[in-house]
């Protein structure tokens, strides 16, 4: 299976350039009552600096790349192929200081260039940014901005508490954020966009896995608005899906998947936990569902399904994993910090050793886990004996 290249946006070289103090700049001078001592910092030539430098400043970064986004600056641009800065300035409505602003710090991260007097995509930004589809990164990022990124200004007192404090900015009283979100529509209509086009980024891999031809029935688990449903049916002609999410949630795949997919995707409002899961299936599928929830609750949720399924039905696990040595990866990360921080304040993107030891107890033989699909996701297999 071919993983996608993840795409690192480095400093342009004449901004590292220009960063590199000139050698008459690089003797420290002695500060009065302290002693001298070798300076370390933005002289060296590891790339680790480079990395710290642009990572205590991406905070504001991203808030300036989404707004460019929301401008529409990088469609602005593929259409035109480049543009002077007052053809923007016509463009955007932007008053000319606060746009020249804008446009330094989107062009220091790499996504836009300026060559004389116009600007221009690089190529990374032509890729990801100017599209409007269902998986267009400006969905995910607007999801991001609104929804998960307040929220990271409160990870110390979160971690410190071991719940999700950061869950009270909305309103209502349930635990999790995503039955808060039902108190606020257009603030879940957001969310469940830029969630199903961040599945979309990576649900092809998942649909091309073989071991859904055979199967006829699938009871998606928390499947959200049906993204990952509609997909699986428009893949294989003889499958049919049932969505089984929260009711605020099943409403919004009752929109999204009637028009197309009729009796093919059904959707089943309920509670996870408290409400059974509907029979009548030969395989099960968790899909970026199972990572909210600590290992016992995960281990219940899989023995759910094993009660459900006949014999030689079999289940699914899709979703982030982290690197076994758990030091690595950028997603799984920003994934499981949110997760703590807001979300549901326990859970993370699990190692596949935690899914595979969990699928086991629950029951399921002949576990294993396919690796390499796209944005650190794995797949984590098992069958019903």
């Amino acid at each position: 299976m071919r993983g996608l290249r993840t795409i690192e946006l480095p400093l342009p070289r004449n901004e590292r350039a220009a960063r590199r103090p000139s050698p008459a700049r690089r003797a420290v001078r002695p500060t009065k009552g302290l002693p001298m001592r070798e300076d370390t910092g933005p002289d060296t030539d590891d790339p680790a600096y480079e990395r710290f430098h642009f990572l205590v400043n991406a905070p504001a970064l991203f808030n300036a790349v989404v707004t460019a986004v929301e401008l529409d600056v990088f469609r602005c641009l593929a259409d035109r192929g480049s543009a002077s800065f007052e053809d923007l300035r016509q463009f955007t409505g932007l008053p000319a200081h606060q746009l020249r602003v804008l446009l330094h710090a989107v062009c220091t991260t790499g996504l836009l260039e300026r060559h004389g007097g116009d600007y221009a995509n690089s190529r990374v930004a032509g890729t990801l940014l100017v599209s409007d589809g269902p998986d267009a990164w400006r969905h995910i990022l607007t999801g991001w901005k609104e929804v998960y990124f307040p929220a990271f200004a409160r990870t110390g007192e979160a971690l410190r508490a071991g719940t999700n404090t950061a869950l009270d900015a909305h309103p209502g009283t349930e635990p999790t954020l995503y039955g808060r979100l039902a108190h606020d529509p257009p603030l879940e209509a957001v969310f469940h966009r830029a969630m199903s086009a961040f599945t979309l980024k990576s649900v092809d891999a998942l649909v091309a896995h073989e071991g859904f031809a055979d199967v006829r029935a699938l009871l998606d688990v928390g499947g959200g608005d049906g993204t990952t449903s509609t997909r699986l049916t428009a893949r294989y002609p003889r499958l049919t899906s049932t969505v089984f999410d929260i009711p605020s949630v099943s409403k919004i795949a009752e929109q999204t998947t009637a028009p197309d997919f009729g009796e093919r995707v059904r959707v089943h409002p309920g509670d996870l936990f408290a409400d059974p899961f509907p029979p009548g299936h030969d395989a099960v599928l968790f899909s970026h569902v199972l990572e909210i929830f600590s290992g016992e609750q995960i281990t219940a949720l899989l023995a759910k399904a094993h009660s459900v399924l006949p014999s030689g039905g079999r289940v699914f696990v899709y979703g982030y994993n982290v690197s076994e040595d758990e030091t690595r990866g950028w997603y799984s990360a920003r994934l499981s910090l949110y997760l703590n921080v807001l979300a549901s304040g326990q859970g993370m993107a699990y190692p596949a050793r935690d899914y595979e030891r969990w699928m086991s107890e629950a029951g399921f033989t002949g576990v294993r886990t396919l690796t390499g699909f796209p944005y650190e996701h794995g797949l984590t297999l098992g069958t019903k004996a």
